[in-house]
C-alpha cells in the first residue's frame, strides 16, 4: 500500500443486453474515477452483460470475454489504476462443465497484467416470497477457491453478490489479513430493499474491514430489476458513500489506515474471536 489513505472508487452501472453497449460506459466510468484519484475501482458482477438470457452468457464466454479482458487491462494501463472486475462468464476449468461457465472476478493491476480471480463461491437458487425464481447454477458453475490479494488500497478479500450472506466466508477472508473486501453485485430490488444495507454494515461491523459493494441497477433486457446502492461501509458500520437509484456513476471514499490501526487496537474483536470453539476451528 502506497498510502496511508488510499482512495478506493466504487462504480454503480445499469447493464446493458451486450459487451458493446457496455464497453463505453465502462471505459467513461473507469475514466471518471482515476481522474477523482481513485487508485483501484470496483466494478459491478455481471460487468460483460445483463442479457435477456443469462444462458447468452455461455457463447459471450467464448467470444466476447476475452474482448472485454483486453479493454480493461488497457484502460487499468492507460488510467494507471487497479481494476477489480467482476464478473465476467469464463469458461471453466473442468471440460465437465462445458455446458455452463464461471462467474471470475479479476484483479488486474495499474500495468494491465492480471493478478488474480476468484470465481463465485455461492450461487443464487432461490424463489422468492413473490414468486419470482432465480437458479444460477443453471448458467454457472461455482468456484472453490478463496482469495485474498494485496493491492495499492490495502489487502483485498474477495466476495460476490450472494456471498454476502455468508458470514463464515468474510471471517476466513478476515483471518486471511483482508483489510477491506469487494462484493461486485446485481441484487434484486426485493432482497436489496429487505436486506443490502444491514448484511453489508454487518460483514464490515463483525470483521472490522471496509467493504466496497459495487451494484447494478435499474431495469435490465430480461425485464428485471436491480437495487442499486452501491456502498462503501467503513469498519464501524458507518456509510461513506451510498450511490442510490442513479445509473451510470461512481462514487469514492478514502481508506484511513491510522485510523483502522487504533480503532482494532481499543475494540479487538478479531483477537477475542475464540475459533477453535467452532466447527473446523473457524
Amino acid at each position: 500500500m502506497s498510502e496511508s489513505k488510499p482512495t478506493v472508487a466504487v462504480v454503480q452501472l445499469n447493464g446493458r443486453a451486450d459487451w458493446n453497449s457496455n464497453r463505453p460506459v465502462v471505459e467513461r466510468l473507469i475514466a471518471q474515477a482515476a481522474d477523482g484519484g481513485a487508485c483501484v475501482v470496483v466494478l459491478p458482477e455481471n460487468l460483460l452483460a445483463m442479457p435477456a438470457d443469462p444462458r447468452e452468457l455461455i457463447a459471450m464466454a467464448a467470444t466476447d470475454t476475452p474482448r472485454a479482458v483486453r479493454d480493461l487491462s488497457a484502460w487499468a494501463k492507460q488510467s494507471g489504476v487497479w481494476l477489480v472486475a467482476g464478473t465476467l462468464p469464463f469458461v471453466p476449468d473442468d471440460p465437465a462443465d462445458s455446458d455452463r461457465v464461471a462467474a471470475r472476478t479479476l484483479v488486474i493491476n495499474a500495468q494491465g497484467k492480471v493478478v488474480d480471480h476468484y470465481d463465485k463461491i455461492h450461487l443464487f437458487d432461490v424463489v422468492l416470497p413473490d414468486g419470482e425464481s432465480y437458479r444460477e447454477s443453471n448458467t454457472f458453475v461455482a468456484g472453490d477457491r478463496t482469495v485474498v490479494v494485496d493491492t495499492p488500497a490495502g489487502r483485498l478479500g474477495m466476495a460476490t453478490c450472494f456471498d454476502l450472506r455468508f458470514p463464515e466466508l468474510f471471517t476466513h477472508l478476515a483471518e486471511a489479513g483482508a483489510d477491506w473486501f469487494c462484493l461486485p453485485s446485481a441484487f434484486t430490488r426485493p432482497t436489496g430493499e429487505a436486506h443490502w444495507h444491514v448484511l453489508l454494515r454487518a460483514r464490515a461491523i463483525e470483521n472490522s474491514a471496509w467493504v466496497v459493494a459495487a451494484a447494478q441497477v435499474g431495469r435490465h433486457a430480461d425485464g428485471r430489476e436491480t437495487f442499486g446502492h452501491s456502498l462503501i461501509v467503513d469498519p464501524w458500520g458507518r456509510v461513506l458513500e451510498d450511490a442510490r437509484d442513479t445509473a451510470d456513476c461512481v462514487r469514492f471514499a478514502r481508506f484511513d489506515y491510522p485510523w483502522l490501526q487504533g480503532l482494532r487496537q481499543r475494540f479487538p474483536v478479531r483477537k477475542l474471536h475464540r475459533a477453535a470453539l467452532f466447527a473446523g476451528g473457524r
